[in-house]
């Protein structure tokens, strides 16, 4: 599709950049649902940031246009799930997908022995990556090898899990609320806790409710989407680069500055002064927003080696590096 094209389509129908929040269905792999909305969307530039296993649903952020441009951004923050863990059936993905390996008889826990095994979860903790992942050992997945029939020595992993609660348990059935950091396997999470409780266990079923500022009160279903797309409102679910990015410290350029970031010339201190000292004081940040004066995202930026400036030897950022162009030339 042509650039007049696509920015006709864009016009009818209300979709720019920026991302969506989608409510994904069981059965569906998060490029299944990229590749619908491809088909969908005419040929936009479509991508997704923070994959779930096709068994699992909920919140899966949809990158619209330049969005696509930001999901290294995006998958870096925290995550929230409702899962189910399963006891006494230890299975060869770690999930209800895959084939149960161990079968072992469970003991009627009480609920404080249960959340007693819980708790050593919480926090720092390592992982090692279950063999049915995307994780790539010598280049290749994880997945391939154990398709094979091959067991693949993995390192450990650190991920960080700021809240695990137990919400409830129903006969073999544990019900968990967890707040983690990027990178954790929920099913891995599962499987260890049934280890430990020693009758084994496995996921048996994962609902997303929030990844980053994304929350699931706000998805869309694919039907949902389907019927705003067909009615030229899909507009008005797009969240804003801008706004998703709103944790990110933000400086504001003079015009011929912008002029000058939108074609990647990285910007010298001595055009940000006090907005970049603040920026840099919000907890080390090393990414920026860069605006200019009417509000507008240009670009993303982070600083470079930092310089002596001033007569009492103040240690200030050279300029700040382009890395990602959002905005074109006007």
């Amino acid at each position: 599709m042509g650039k007049g094209t696509s920015m006709a389509v864009a016009v009818a129908t209300g979709l720019t950049d920026g991302v969506l929040v989608l409510d994904k269905p069981a059965g569906w792999t998060s490029h299944d649902v990229v590749a619908k909305l491809r088909g969908l969307f005419r040929g936009a530039k479509v991508g997704h940031a923070g994959t779930l296993d096709p068994a699992a649903t909920g919140v899966l952020p949809i990158l619209i246009g330049q969005a696509t441009r930001i999901a290294e951004y995006l998958v870096a923050w925290d995550k929230e799930y409702r899962a189910i863990l399963r006891l006494g059936a230890t299975t060869d993905t770690q999930d209800a997908t895959g084939t149960i390996m161990i079968q072992q008889p469970v003991p009627a826990f009480s609920i404080e022995q249960i959340r007693a095994a819980v708790r050593p979860f919480e926090g720092a903790i390592t992982q090692i990556p279950p063999m049915y992942s995307a994780v790539k050992v010598d280049g290749v997945p994880l997945y391939r090898s154990a398709r094979a029939g091959k067991t693949v020595a993995r390192e450990p992993r650190a991920v960080t899990i700021h809240a695990l609660t137990v919400v409830g348990v129903e006969g073999t059935d544990i019900h968990l609320h967890v707040h983690c950091s990027k990178g954790t396997y929920i099913r891995t999470l599962c499987a260890d806790i049934g280890e430990a409780l020693g009758c084994g266990g496995h996921l048996l079923s994962l609902r997303r409710t929030r990844v980053g500022p994304l929350a699931l009160d706000h998805a869309l279903t694919l039907d949902e989407l389907g019927r705003q797309w067909a009615a030229g409102t899909v507009g008005e679910s797009l969240r804003p680069l801008d706004g998703v990015l709103s944790d990110m410290p933000a400086v504001v350029v003079d015009e011929a500055t912008a002029e000058r970031v939108v074609h990647g010339v990285p910007v010298p201190w001595s055009a940000i002064g006090d907005g970049l000292a603040r920026a840099r004081a919000r907890a080390g940040a090393t990414a920026l927003r860069i605006k200019n004066a009417q509000g507008r995202l240009l670009a993303i930026g982070s600083t470079a080696e930092p310089v002596e400036v001033g007569m009492d030897r103040r240690w200030a950022p050279a300029a700040i590096r382009i890395r990602k162009v959002l905005a074109g030339h006007e």
